[in-house]
């Protein structure tokens, strides 16, 4: 008896202890929407309920001085929508127990998260003040809530706006509303499936009324309904008009079965993530990899309602035949998140691709930062051409090459680079595009040109550096259009880093306008805080590796193959020198992810890894991708190194995961690293497929012996898209020791 019992134990016993897990049949079930959602030090990640790329995205409003969204305890109101990649909620709707509490200055409620649900389809909270169960799930363009309290009071439901906004009960089960967001107006059709017994507004002195008195901001608005009874109210909303929110929610929410909405959502992430699917490693590993791929499938979102869609860019309701996207931040998303659409939703990418030229010839520059409100207008240079000259040069046919490259070549030619505007040429830019750099200033010496903001200030090495990437990529369509001379002025400033180069220092630097170089200048600090002076929230340390698109000739200009990979060896081994980590934090709040002057955690360092290969020693890449990974992504709490970005961290650790890794986009080509997986099979556009086989891989078999690519030998641990554009298969042949032999 006792035999038998240590026998059925066994499988039990051993389980928690595996080194692998099963390939998942519901990859939905491994995401963790709380990974990341304490920040290291200053955005964490939110716990974002949507469908993939939905127009409608929701997380509650918690503590304002909580900025760790996992430590708030207290819940101020439920959002509608949150248009904008951690943004703020648009209308929020706050249920509470008994008409005397909607006057209450302070609606929020306490809770515990020991009582709270997450995943991307599906929230569920228990609130503390009235024990009142809040369940939400939503469609692209729709939500759909249940109230549900233990109270014997009556429930009523508060709705808040922060800036101006209107209600207007319709019948009993109808309420219509609205709230401007910077000159946009998001348009609610909410219904209840039960009558509202009573209704009104909450007036700027605390008092009950019919009507509000006059139209600003702050309205407080509330609908009440007899006895205790679950309460469910579906919605949908519109940036066109009342008629469109009312369509959408017929269409996508037609009854009050919630269970259907959990299902339908459900079923729409697991065909998304399905379209990577993984076998081996860890359970963790599994966890943390499919979260990444969710976080990569926020945005962009698409606006398009029925054929139409709101521009923010001419102020209009206009036509589409093709979905329309908003939403991207494109600095940080170009690396990895776009590249990785590329492969997974080429279509999708090419109507994100249009969406940006419909933009740019509505508003006449093209966007940075689009959003469903303008343009944001963030970061430095033009990273649109890195992502259509990628688009391009791996096959994407599905938008107009000659639009594109008229609104960037005008953005490249005409515009001004100053880091955070937008326009036409300053003297600034006039400057660079006859003498190859942008002017620096010496340290305390005022800044003269108006259009530089005070606090981003001129951040001249990194805007060189990365306008002679965005250049080179342009070069790459101006070549494909056959704009010949275009090409060759292009190609000619994308050999601007050279200029901001000091040989003696081996250092991207400073250059002021009479060429001489800032001194003193200290490549960990570089003028503070966030570097922004010289540089883009890191360091030259880390901003010295930018050249993506001519990396032969960088290493050349360190010195050659050994000085170079010796540099690449001390960027991941230098102190801090003198500085504790606050130290470095306060100049460069962004360096997060440190692995000795390495920064993880930001998205210029990204490609720095993996630049081992290009110097003729791979192994050194394949572990310290391992390291990172295993350091900085992990299924916890903290388990995000930096400012996630709405997928562009978390699509690095996809690629990096996976075994493989964009260099250089606008060059179709992918460099190996290490993979965590046994096997990879991606579902590319058309229903083809890829297949990454790695086995026997584990924490010790990471380093790569050897690559075939549809049979044939990657020597050079390369591979060009072609090779892989219609499916096919990967091997890469692993073992525990480094092979220290030119590949």
């Amino acid at each position: 008896m006792l035999r038998n019992i240590i026998l059925a134990l066994i499988p039990a016993l051993i389980l928690p202890f595996s080194l692998t897990a099963q390939e998942p049949s519901n990859p939905v079930d491994l995401v963790n929407p709380h990974i990341g959602g304490i920040a290291h030090v200053l955005m964490p990640t939110f716990p974002t309920v949507h469908r993939p790329y939905g127009m409608l995205r929701f997380y509650p409003v918690t503590s304002p001085g909580i900025p760790d969204s996992y430590l708030a305890g207290r819940i101020y109101g439920f959002p509608l929508n949150r248009p904008e990649h951690r943004g703020r909620a648009v209308i929020t709707v706050m249920p509470v127990s008994g008409i005397n509490q909607v006057t209450k200055s302070d609606l929020s409620s306490s809770f515990d998260r020991d009582f709270e649900k997450v995943t991307p389809y599906h929230y569920q909270v228990l609130l503390d003040n009235g024990y009142i169960t809040v369940d939400f799930a939503p469609t692209e363009r729709c939500g759909f809530f249940q109230f549900s309290p233990e109270s014997t009071k009556e429930l009523v439901l508060v709705f808040q706006t922060i800036e101006d906004g209107t209600f207007n009960l319709k019948g009993n089960q109808n309420l219509i509303g609205e709230e401007s967001v910077k000159g946009a107006t998001q348009h609610v059709n909410i219904w209840f499936n039960r009558p509202v017994k009573q209704s009104g507004y909450v007036d700027e002195d605390g008092n009950i009324v019919e009507k509000k008195k006059t139209k600003g901001k702050g309205i407080r608005y509330f609908v009440a309904f007899s006895g205790s009874e679950q309460v469910k109210m579906n919605y949908g909303i519109s940036w066109v008009n009342q008629t469109q929110a009312a369509r959408s929610l017929i269409q996508e929410i037609p009854g009050w079965d919630f269970n259907d909405t959990i299902r339908e959502g459900l079923n729409a992430w697991n065909a998304e993530l399905g379209k990577i699917r993984i076998k081996g490693a860890t359970h963790d590993q599994q966890v943390t990899f499919y979260t990444a791929l969710y976080r990569s499938m926020e945005r962009m979102v698409n606006i398009n309602e029925n054929g139409r869609y709101y521009s923010a860019y001419n102020k209009k309701n206009n036509k589409t035949t093709h979905n329309v996207y908003v939403d991207d931040w494109s600095w940080d998303t170009f690396r990895t998140l776009h590249p990785l659409r590329f492969l997974i939703s080429p279509d999708r990418e090419a109507d994100m691709i249009k969406s940006y030229i419909l933009m740019g010839e509505q508003r006449g520059w093209k966007p940075t930062f689009p959003q469903i409100t303008g343009d944001a207008k963030c970061m430095i240079g033009h990273q649109q051409a890195a992502i259509i000259a990628d688009a391009w040069m791996k096959g994407i046919r599905g938008f107009d090459l000659p639009r594109a490259y008229k609104l960037l070549r005008k953005n490249a030619m005409e515009g001004t680079m100053i880091p955070w505007q937008e326009g036409p040429a300053t003297e600034l830019d006039r400057f660079y595009r006859e003498k190859g750099w942008f002017p620096a200033l010496a340290p305390g010496e005022p800044e003269t040109v108006k259009e530089v903001a005070t606090f981003e200030k001129r951040q001249a090495v990194a805007v060189t550096l990365e306008h002679a990437y965005d250049d080179w990529c342009l070069a790459q369509l101006a070549n494909e259009l056959n704009h010949i001379e275009d090409r060759d002025v292009l190609l000619a400033r994308a050999k601007n880093y050279q200029n901001v180069f000091n040989p003696e220092t081996g250092f991207m630097s400073p250059r002021k306008a009479d060429g001489s170089w800032v001194e003193p200048f200290d490549p960990k600090t570089s003028e503070g805080p966030g570097c922004r002076e010289y540089f883009a929230e890191v360091n030259s340390w880390n901003y010295s590796w930018f050249v993506p698109h001519d990396i032969d000739n960088l290493i050349t200009l360190m010195g050659g193959r050994e000085a170079f990979v010796s540099r690449l060896d001390q960027l991941f081994e230098e102190s801090l020198t003198g500085y504790a980590k606050w130290g470095t934090f306060k100049e460069q709040p962004d360096a997060t992810g440190l692995v000795g002057q390495f920064v993880m955690g930001n998205e210029p360092g990204f490609h720095v890894p993996y630049l081992y290969v290009y110097a003729g020693e791979p192994w050194k890449t394949q572990h310290r991708i391992r390291q990172l990974m295993d350091a900085w992504f992990r299924n916890d709490v903290m388990g995000i190194c930096g400012d996630e970005d709405g997928g562009g961290l978390s699509s690095w650790y996809v690629f990096s995961a996976m075994g493989f890794y964009p260099m250089t986009p606008g060059r179709p080509e992918y460099v190996i690293g290490s993979p965590l997986f046994e096997e990879v099979t991606i579902t590319l556009g058309k229903g083809k497929e890829l297949v990454i086989k790695a086995p026997g891989v584990s924490a010790q078999n990471k380093y790569v012996h050897g690559v075939t690519v549809n049979g044939e030998a990657a020597g050079n641990l390369r591979f060009s898209h072609a090779a892989i554009a219609d499916g096919g298969t990967i091997l890469l042949d692993l073992g525990s020791r480094p092979l220290k032999t030119s590949n």
